[in-house]
């Protein structure tokens, strides 16, 4: 049995497929057309899912989409209509592209790919639920789902036994914890639905100075954690920008201009928000183990990518476990669409493998063999040196001591926002430069962004304050005080930005100004060849941890083929490449110039 899902048409579309209840392929069509949080149809990433497991359209049983087109079509229209005349000017830009394409999905969808088959549409927050329960490893939880918005829900709380799922509470449009998040991404000049983790980093710089007037004016939290946003100070719903001028009058001005320096004023900002989310996130999480009577919890949907919340949701113990998405936001609706076909739909059971989840490590993408690579570099004139395949730990491992930043190319490439390792930049987490070298010289990014640790799973306990493995880089836990290093008194003083320079710890490279760290656990069954990189230089330098960082440059996508890889690699200052088995020195290229041919010659794997 083949299943397709597909997300498309808001932000960060993507394909999975799924052959007999098993994950087979995923991931998300920016990869492929290099365009970041591509929200066009998947195509290029429907290609690959079919292409990974040898089929054609016509061997898929059915295909699932993430939400219902005509309710979210609804919701526009009502929330227009209770604007207008006010809304017309959004209403006229949108209406075209619904009548267009987007209203007519199950025809659009069999126009694109020629399929001739069954086509169904769960809700969005079941796609979002499904996609946290099924993968995880529980054969019964409560199910928590936070978003910007879907149809009209914005959150939802459910639970999910055995093989079904069922969702029995929804906060609804235009009370929202993820649009709270995106005015407030907006207002301090980032990118909405693309920035909101740039806020999450800036915060710990800050304090929640606007927290008691966020409270105050914007928000009406409840105890269990149901909230409304006064939507006098918002403009997402009749107008085009996310903050109104009475948002702006509250904080003291119009929004940051994107680029411009950061001040104070934006890192308090941040702070505050957080504490709010934060706080938000922790009543909902309460109130569905309250509801529920479950002691285990399972995450999804774009909120679930705050880190730092889901840590607060674990360290205060509200469940005994928890289970977050990899792919937490829309593009992780196509696995879910896809696995409720197969569970929900058609009633087949679910094997639960305690304490081991069915995502893979999440690496879904596409491969490369040392074949495919060694002949395009020869192809290409790149210098470059063979390894053999059991030397290549120890030599990137030997590099990393040294210094060297290294792009780690191996294996699948990874579903989700993270590189958890397969297309990664790394470095010695050791390393007092590292930090700001990688922001600076290689990420040509703001350099407040903390770096992540990828730590062995069998000795995270010796370096971070959590009780549970972190696979997927979303859990933030602090420091072990015996590794942190007192601040002077003249230290504390600093403020802001200047807190950056400051070492934290004997890990200075991942030791956020707050004493936290993002977290990722490095299991041997989950990705063998980075666990065995990590244990090479734990063997050379007694350190178990390494800075990991996603392969790719500011404001491109992550890097899925080896010409991409490359492409990275000269234009920034990493030192050295590894794609498989292959070693590729800087100092050893020629001049570099860049080819977008290359972008389409490679056959996937």
């Amino acid at each position: 049995m083949n299943i397709l899902g597909i997300s498309a048409y808001y932000h960060d579309s993507a394909a999975v497929l799924v052959q007999d209840g098993r994950i087979t392929a995923a991931a998300q069509e920016e990869r492929f057309t290099r365009k970041r949080h591509d929200s066009g149809f998947p195509i290029e990433a429907i290609a690959y899912c079919l292409q990974a497991a040898g089929l054609k359209v016509s061997d898929l049983d059915l295909v699932g989409f993430y939400d219902k087109p005509f309710l979210k079509f609804e919701r526009m229209l009502k929330t227009y209509m209770a604007y207008a005349p006010r809304g017309f000017k959004p209403f006229a830009m949108a209406v075209p592209m619904w009548l267009k394409g987007k209203l007519w999905m199950k025809s659009h969808i069999r126009e694109q790919l020629g399929f001739k088959g069954q086509i169904l549409f769960p809700e969005h927050h079941e796609s979002h639920a499904a996609s946290a329960f099924y993968p995880s490893p529980f054969g019964r939880a409560a199910i928590l789902t936070m978003d910007g918005v879907g149809e009209w829900a914005t959150a939802s709380i459910g639970t999910g036994i055995g093989n079904k799922i069922q969702l029995n509470r929804e906060l609804r449009f235009p009370h929202s914890l993820g649009l709270l998040y995106c005015a407030f991404t907006y207002y301090t000049g980032f990118k909405v639905n693309s920035g909101e983790y740039k806020v999450m980093g800036l915060a710990p710089y800050g304090e929640p100075k606007y927290a008691d007037l966020i409270y105050k004016e914007l928000i009406d939290l409840k105890e269990d954690g149901s909230l409304k946003l006064n939507q006098e100070y918002f403009d997402y719903c009749a107008g085009l920008a996310m903050t109104s001028e009475k948002f702006h009058k509250l904080f003291g001005g119009p929004p940051r201009r994107p680029e411009s320096e950061l001040t104070q004023k934006e890192m308090d900002l941040a702070a505050s928000v957080q504490a709010v989310t934060e706080e938000a996130m922790l009543r909902m999480a309460r109130h569905a183990r309250k509801v529920t009577e479950l002691k285990d919890l399972c995450l999804a949907g774009g909120v679930a990518l705050n880190c730092v919340g889901n840590g607060r949701i674990l360290r205060e113990k509200v469940f005994n476990r928890i289970w977050i998405q990899p792919a937490s936001g829309d593009a992780g609706g196509a696995l879910g669409a896809a696995l409720l076909l197969w569970h929900q739909y058609l009633g087949n059971e679910r094997t639960v493998s305690e304490g081991r989840d069915s995502q893979q490590g999440s690496l879904l993408g596409p491969g490369f063999s040392d074949e495919q690579i060694g002949a395009w570099l020869k192809e290409k004139g790149i210098p470059h040196k063979k390894l053999d395949p059991k030397d290549v730990a120890r030599e990137t491992a030997a590099l990393l001591k040294d210094g060297h930043v290294v792009g780690w190319f191996q294996g699948r490439m990874e579903f989700g926002p993270r590189a958890l390792g397969s297309r990664s930049i790394i470095g010695d987490a050791r390393n007092v430069e590292m930090q700001a070298k990688m922001n600076l010289k290689i990420k040509f990014r703001e350099s407040f962004r903390p770096f992540a640790p990828s730590v062995l799973a069998e000795h995270y306990s010796e370096y971070f304050d959590i009780e549970c493995e972190s696979p997927y880089m979303l859990l933030t836990a602090p420091v072990k005080e015996s590794r942190r290093i007192a601040m002077t008194g003249e230290q504390n003083k600093l403020w802001g930005i200047a807190k950056l320079n400051v070492p934290r710890s004997d890990l200075p490279a991942v030791t956020h100004v707050d004493y936290s760290a993002r977290l990722q656990t490095v299991n041997r069954a989950d990705n063998a060849p980075y666990h065995e990189l990590i244990s090479e230089f734990r063997k050379l330098t007694g350190c178990g941890v390494i800075v990991n960082t996603s392969f790719n440059v500011r404001g491109e996508p992550i890097v899925c083929r080896p010409q991409e890889a490359y492409t990275c690699f000269m234009r920034t200052h990493m030192d050295y490449l590894v794609l498989g088995s292959y070693l590729l020195e800087k100092k050893a290229q020629d001049s570099f110039k860049e080819d977008q041919s290359w972008m389409k010659e490679f056959a996937l794997d």
